[in-house]
């Protein structure tokens, strides 16, 4: 077998050149309930297939509970239960999106994404990404960045911050507190 060696600098060369005249970004899209949303690839820290969560009591419906990340407690919700879409079965293509967050305080975050697969990755400049109309008070939007269109179907863009800081895991108001984060295993 004869292993080729292509010389890919000029081919990053044009990319870094293209990237500096417009601004994009790589979205990790998945889908729920039929539909496609998409995350800054940038948040993503790894996929995992499905895996059942260790449940906690007294939390909300959509906390499936937590697993342990190479010594890592992580919290996993179940993105449908979160957006009120109807249950589904945990199936072969189901995972566990792993997404690593830098809130407004000094602290960062690690939370687990149940999603029904994982779809693709799209680099999307910001001019492709459309607001959403006005649905007043009716429909919550708050977590949701915009829409761009992509190859002939709307992907719903993600506010992961907005999503997990304040409607997820309820940090609302900062805290100084350490332990709304990721803790570490006992051993």
């Amino acid at each position: 077998m004869e292993i080729m060696n292509i010389d890919t600098d000029h081919l990053n060369q044009g990319i870094t050149l293209q990237d500096q005249n417009t601004s994009t970004s790589q979205l990790l899209t998945f889908i729920l309930g039929g539909e496609e949303y998409g995350v800054d690839i940038l948040n993503v820290q790894e996929i995992r297939s499905w895996e059942q969560a260790t449940s906690i009591p007294n939390t909300p419906d959509y906390v499936l509970g937590v697993i342990n990340l190479r010594g890592l407690i992580v919290p996993i919700i179940d993105l449908r239960n979160r957006f009120e879409m109807e249950r589904a079965e945990y199936g072969p293509l189901t995972v566990i999106v792993i997404v690593k967050l830098s809130s407004k305080s000094k602290s960062s975050r690690t939370v687990g994404m149940v999603v029904d697969e994982v779809s693709d990755v799209y680099n999307i400049s910001e001019e492709e990404i459309g607001e959403l109309p006005d649905f007043g008070s009716i429909v919550g939007t708050e977590f949701i960045k915009g829409v761009a269109s992509v190859n002939e179907k709307m992907v719903i863009i993600l506010d992961i911050d907005m999503l997990i800081d304040t409607g997820v895991l309820g940090n609302d108001a900062e805290s100084d507190d350490d332990e709304s984060q990721a803790l570490p295993a006992i051993s």
